[in-house]
């Protein structure tokens, strides 16, 4: 395994919660593999205190933020930049919430009030942010963000609800903002499409287990864990990767290129299976 893939980097990772958090073991990997982190979540998540624990273990100062707000993003940028000696090299954007989901309202029978806010905190926080940090200069050459993703941005899943719309926007964000960010300044900005995982937030979302198993079955690599997603993250926020750009890249076991697995097919079969009872 190469090692030290961001020796002497600085770094912001937006949404590290607990343990079961993708950007936790962002967060973890970034800062094995050499770079210098802040950490930021919203206030009340910081009260929580497990992100305290990741933020004193890794030596990485927790600034609470509303990724909604620009002010409050200005202050992670600019502390940040104060913090760790200089421009950031590295941002991941891992949030997401729905209120639909969480209330169990069915996508044809939004709140649209939640849906607004599910756009503004998964998505356009995504667009706050990049405006922040590009009208701040505050990523540096070469630097690299990335914002987790979903399949449901492309293809219809099964109760993902209106997460769905959010995740197809971040996509767009990244493609619409990395051509700017890129030609201007020569930072990248992808997304990553993780296969499902079980996080604090994957978990609100009715009949996960199944979503799971059936995404587990139909990838011929099975699904990628969390830790596997922060071993993609990290290169991705290494120099490995310059020239990458504009891109959403699944990182799922090939479950995006699947039609029908062997293994899912006989579970499809099976279900259709009667049990005689004499």
């Amino acid at each position: 395994m190469l090692t030290n893939l961001l020796e002497g980097k600085k770094g912001i990772i937006f949404g590290a919660l607990n343990d079961r958090s993708i950007a936790w073991k962002v967060a973890e990997m970034a800062h094995a593999q050499g770079a210098s982190i802040t950490l930021s979540n919203t206030a009340v998540a910081c009260r929580m205190g497990e992100v305290m624990e990741l933020s004193e273990r890794l030596n990485a100062p927790l600034i609470p933020a509303d990724a909604t707000s620009v002010e409050d993003l200005q202050n992670v940028f600019q502390k940040s930049q104060e913090i760790l000696g200089g421009k950031v090299d590295f941002v991941l954007h891992s949030i997401g919430m729905s209120l639909n989901v969480r209330k169990k309202r069915p996508y044809n029978d939004l709140n649209y009030d939640f849906l607004n806010k599910t756009l503004d905190i998964s998505s356009i926080s995504f667009h706050k942010m990049l405006q922040v940090a590009y009208q701040m200069d505050a990523i540096a050459e070469w630097g690299s963000v990335v914002a987790l993703t979903y399949a449901a941005a492309q293809r219809t899943m099964f109760e993902y609800n209106d997460m769905a719309d959010a995740k197809a926007l971040l996509e767009s964000i990244a493609r619409s903002f990395g051509y700017i960010y890129g030609r201007e300044r020569h930072v990248r900005v992808n997304t990553v499409s993780q296969s499902p995982t079980m996080t604090t937030a994957g978990s609100g979302v009715k009949g996960f287990d199944g979503l799971m198993d059936f995404s587990d079955r139909m990838s011929p690599l099975g699904n990628a864990t969390a830790e596997d997603c922060a071993n993609f993250v990290v290169t991705m926020f290494s120099d490995l990767t310059r020239k990458i750009t504009m891109q959403n890249i699944f990182h799922d076991g090939g479950f995006s290129s699947m039609g029908m697995s062997q293994r899912a097919m006989l579970q499809y079969n099976k279900s259709f299976e009667t049990v005689n009872v004499e």
